[in-house]
This record gives structure tokens, sequence and C-alpha cells, in this order.
């Protein structure tokens, strides 16, 4: 099992050695996992992995290799998870029970109505549509529904209607080593280029090589700097909840465009770009980027590329205090128009259905901001954004 594994990750590209495959070998002879999953996953990972790159396509090939481990460990004698029991308690209303369910009345209305709720509430709630609980219509809680709720205790999204989520949530990088599906992207980034010779003259120059070889009589090898793409991209990226979905599009996107440009930065954020930006996933909570510090960083002659969804709740781009994550001092529409005042040549990749825009306020919201630059994120797409940028 565990050779069959070692050899998974090679073929998927990550980067182990027999010498860190016998180190995890010996940590297993001396019991260190015991007989934990998850104790076994982070011992198996710190030993074999040593890019912070490399972590998504570890995870994929573990879940591969070990597939029903920790339903046979639960054979073993392990108690039943509660969170699964709390799972089973879910709520699955009607259409009709979900319309009569009305909201609070706006975000400070719904904050406001939580800070009350916190001071008052004295244990667990479930099932019921007042108290933060589980399971129930309140707006406050997990598992249940509510049409402008405050989402706590979840795993992931159930029916993408939560205002704020006031849980940890852990978002990976985008692989930009993946193996492009099609050809057709790169083409239509190619669009997007500005030759220029800079840098040390590293590349046999031949023609200037001949030319003065036969002027001066005697070899004169002449060297130049190799021909670049000088066009600079600032690239932004959604990630996490709902562009979920679409990670496999992006990652093929995000490795063409570091394969077609020399001058490319990436930055990652969710949903809305705010007061800052990372450029880890991992380190997202301890290293980010403040997004003043990128406006004067980067010069004005970059181009800006954000992709997204823009499917969030409308108060993340039009108030104060509106992001599902954190406290933002200034709505989300002012940081995206200092980022367009700075950056005019800019567009959107959307990979939702252009046919399917009309439905989501907030992708309204996003296009205008953009001044109905924004595109799909097909290969027509891709081509008439180009367009856009040159």
């Amino acid at each position: 099992m565990f050779i069959a594994f070692f050899e998974a990750l090679k073929a998927a590209g990550v980067p182990v050695s027999v010498r860190e495959y016998l180190t995890l070998m010996e940590a297993m002879d001396k019991d260190v996992a015991g007989r934990q999953v998850d104790a076994f996953y982070y011992l198996a990972r710190s030993c074999l992995v040593k890019d912070e790159r490399h972590l998504d396509r570890f995870d994929q090939v573990f879940g591969k290799c070990f597939k029903g481990l920790e339903a046979i460990a639960d054979e073993m004698g392990q108690a039943i998870p509660e969170e699964w029991l709390k799972k089973l308690a879910e709520k699955h209303l009607s259409d009709e029970e979900k319309r009569q369910i009305e909201a609070l009345g706006g975000l400070d209305k719904l904050l406001e109505t939580l800070k009350k709720r916190l001071e008052e509430q004295k244990g667990r709630h479930q099932g019921g549509s007042k108290w933060i609980g589980t399971a129930g219509t309140s707006p406050f809680g997990a598992y249940g529904y509510n049409p402008e709720g405050i989402r706590i205790g979840q795993d992931g999204n159930r029916n993408f209607r939560a205002v704020k989520v006031w849980d940890k949530r852990e978002f990976r990088d985008l692989d930009d080593q993946v193996e492009l599906g099609t050809r057709n992207i790169k083409v239509a980034l190619r669009r997007l280029r500005k030759f220029a010779r800079v840098g040390a003259p590293e590349e046999l120059d031949l023609d200037g090589t001949i030319r003065e070889t036969a002027r001066q009589g005697y070899l004169d090898v002449r060297l130049r700097p190799e021909r670049r793409n000088a066009v600079k991209v600032l690239l932004f990226l959604d990630i996490g909840g709902s562009m979920d979905w679409h990670i496999a599009q992006v990652e093929e996107l995000f490795s063409a465009a570091r394969s077609e440009f020399k001058h490319l930065e990436h930055f990652y954020f969710h949903n809305c770009v705010y007061e800052s930006v990372w450029k880890s996933n991992v380190r997202r909570a301890s290293e980010r980027f403040p997004l003043f510090d990128v406006l004067h960083t980067f010069a004005h002659d970059y181009k800006l590329i954000f992709v997204g969804d823009a499917s969030m709740s409308p108060y993340e781009i039009t108030m104060s205090n509106g992001s599902v994550e954190h406290s933002n001092a200034e709505p989300g529409k002012v940081w995206l128009s200092r980022l367009l005042a700075t950056y005019p040549k800019a567009a959107w990749l959307n990979p939702v259905p252009e046919a399917q825009w009309g439905y989501t306020e907030s992708i309204r919201l996003v296009r205008h901001l953009m001044e109905d630059r924004m595109y799909p994120l097909t290969v027509h797409g891709l081509d008439a954004a180009m367009r856009e940028l040159t």
C-alpha cells in the first residue's frame, strides 16, 4: 500500500525521494501516528512534501490511495463523530416554507440581532427559529435555512444564502503546473503580447555574428538579450466558496498565464477585493499584502485581470462591514474603483455562463463597476478580453 502511494505521488509530479519514504516508514514503525487517520495524513505530508505548491496534488493522491481507510477505522471501534449525528438532524424545508421565512431586514439589523442573541442565549439550541443553533430557520447557526443569515459552525455551503460566515475556512492555492486540456487558452492569451529584448545578452545573435565575423576577418561571436513578452499582468484570483466549482477551469487559465507572461504578479481574494489580498492560501491569515501597497508597487502600465464568478451577497460590494468573512471599513466597490483608476486597462473573466449573469444581482453590480468589461471564461471570451487589454 505504501509503495503504491509513493509511486502515485511521483507519477503526480510530487518530488518525493526514497530517503523521505524511508523516514515515513521509520515513523510508522515507531507508531508515531498511532491508528488515527488524520495523524497519519499529517505525518505523511510532513515527511513527503517539501514545497507548499505540492500540497494540493498530495491531497488528491492521498484521497485516492487511502479512500475508505477512515471507514475501516470506524469499524474497528471508534465512536461515530458528533458532527455526523448533528448533520442527521438537518431540516429540509419545502419551497413554500422557505418563502414564508422573512429576512430580518438588512445587514445592520442582522448583526444587531446576533449581538442580542449572544448576550441572551445560555446553552446549545437545535431546530428553532430564534436562537443560535442547528437545523432550524433561525438566521444564526448551521444546517438550517434562512434567506439572509450568518453561518456559524457549518462545513461548507448548502443554500448559498449566508451574508456572513463566522468560521475559519481553508482555501488552496491554484496549481500552476496543470496540463492544459486545450491549447486554445494559450493561443487566446498570446493576443496580449508585446515583444522586446531586455536583460543580459545570453542568446546567440547568429546574423550579428556572421556580419561582424565577415567585417573583422576573424570569429566575432555576438550575443543579444532573449526576446520576451514585455507585457506586464496583474492577476487577481477569486478563491474558495462558489469558486470551488470552477477550480479546474481556472487552474488551466492560471497555468497558461504563467507560461505566457514573463511579468505576471498574482494575488488571491475572496468574493470581492478589500483592503488586503494574499499570495498563499496556506498563509492567508498571517501574510497579507495591503492593497494600497499593491497600488503603489506596480506601475500603471500593468494590465489588470480579475478572475471570479462575482457571485456573492450585494452587501459585500455596496456596504461597509459587508464582507462575508471580516469587518471591512470600506465597501468592496471603493477598492475595486481604486484598482480600476490605477490600472485603466482592465478586464474581468467570469466562469459562470454568460446567459446566467442576469439572474445574480452581484454579477450585475460588478459588471457595472467594470464598465461592461466582463467576459465569460471561454475561448471566445478570452479572445475578446485580450483585445480589450491591448
